[in-house]
C-alpha cells in the first residue's frame, strides 16, 4: 500500500512539474537580457514586494495533497505527512525558477533604468509605505468600487422600471 502511495505521490508530483514547466517555458524563452537588466528587475520586484503573494503556494499546494491523500488513504497518515513534506522541500528549490520568470516579466516592459527608478522610490519611506499598504488599498478599491456597482445597478433598475411603466418620462 506504501509503495502504491508513493507511486501516486511521484506520478502528481512529475504532473505537477510538467505542467509547470509547459505553463512558464513560452514566457521565460522570449527575449533574453543583460545581468545587470536582471538585477535591476529583481531590485524592483523585491522593493514593491510583488513576489510576497506567491510565498503560500507551495505551502498551499503541500496542504492540498496531503488532504487529497488522506481522504483516499486514512490509515496512512503518519506516511502521507512525511512523503508530503520531503516532496515539499525537494520542490522548495524551484521556486528560483518562478523568481527568474517575474524578472523577465519585468524586464520586458521595463526599461534598466526604468527599473532602477522603480527600486528607488519603492526603497525610500513612501514606497516603502505604498508597497507595506498596497494590499489593503487594492482590496478596499475593490471593495468600494463593487459597493458603487451595486448602488449602479440598483438605481438603473428603479429608473428602467420608472420609465417602462411611465414612457412618457
Amino acid at each position: 500500500m506504501l509503495t502504491a502511495l508513493k507511486t501516486k505521490v511521484i506520478a502528481g508530483s512529475a504532473a505537477a512539474l510538467l505542467a509547470a514547466s509547459v505553463l512558464t517555458t513560452p514566457v521565460m524563452a522570449q527575449d533574453t537580457f543583460s545581468e545587470s537588466h536582471l538585477a535591476a528587475a529583481r531590485a524592483a520586484v523585491t522593493a514593491t514586494r510583488t513576489t510576497i503573494a506567491f510565498d503560500n503556494i507551495l505551502p498551499d499546494v503541500a496542504e492540498r495533497t496531503r488532504a487529497l491523500f488522506q481522504r483516499s488513504e486514512p490509515s496512512l497518515l503518519a506516511e502521507i505527512d512525511t512523503a508530503v513534506n520531503e516532496v515539499a522541500l525537494k520542490m522548495a528549490a524551484s521556486r528560483p525558477q518562478l523568481d527568474r520568470v517575474i524578472y523577465e516579466v519585468w524586464a520586458r516592459r521595463f526599461s534598466e533604468a526604468e527599473l532602477q527608478q522603480i527600486a528607488d522610490f519603492y526603497n525610500s519611506e513612501t514606497g516603502k509605505k505604498l508597497a507595506t499598504v498596497n494590499p489593503q488599498l487594492s482590496a478596499l478599491a475593490i471593495g468600494a468600487a463593487k459597493q458603487w456597482s451595486d448602488q449602479l445597478s440598483v438605481e438603473m433598475v428603479k429608473q428602467v422600471r420608472a420609465r417602462l411603466q411611465n414612457p412618457a418620462n
